[in-house]
């Protein structure tokens, strides 16, 4: 049937599990990307402070309005890069949780259950999606 989502025949087989030494692979990588982030957060976290404030003398805000907007502008951009940190966190607690709990179907997509080229899991170790399933969602997400 052209132009349906139809499962293909080869995904309707048990699927195969990763290697061994290539499951520790990706564990080792989303440990190290989730390492970098919770260190990328912290450095966030020193800009707000733990009320958004400064601990010291000087205030986390300045008394020239000049001043208070570029401040104001540099604390939203550390939210923003702060919330999108987050959220990539979740994204590689979740690909642990997957390589935890579920060996066997780490690597494949959620959508096709075909394998994720190995090429695309080293470079998004916490991907969930195949090439092609991912561009369909992002393509139907345009139109």
């Amino acid at each position: 049937m052209p132009g349906s989502n139809a499962v293909p025949k080869e995904a309707t087989k048990k699927p195969k599990s990763m290697p061994k030494k290539q499951l520790v692979h990706f564990e080792k990588r989303l440990l190290e990307e989730r390492k970098r982030v919770i260190k990328e957060l912290g450095h966030h976290g020193d800009t707000f402070g733990p009320n958004g404030e400064s601990d010291d003398d000087t205030s986390a805000y300045s008394f020239h309005m000049a001043d208070q907007g570029t401040d104001a502008m540099e604390r939203e951009k550390a939210f923003l890069f702060a919330s999108q940190e987050g959220r990539f966190l979740w994204h590689i607690d979740q690909a642990l949780r997957r390589l935890y709990k579920t060996p066997e179907t780490f690597g494949k997509c959620h959508q096709c259950t075909l394998d994720i080229a190995f090429e695309r899991l080293d470079a998004l170790p916490h991907a969930r999606y195949c090439i092609a399933c991912k561009q369909r969602e992002e393509d139907s997400k345009r139109a």
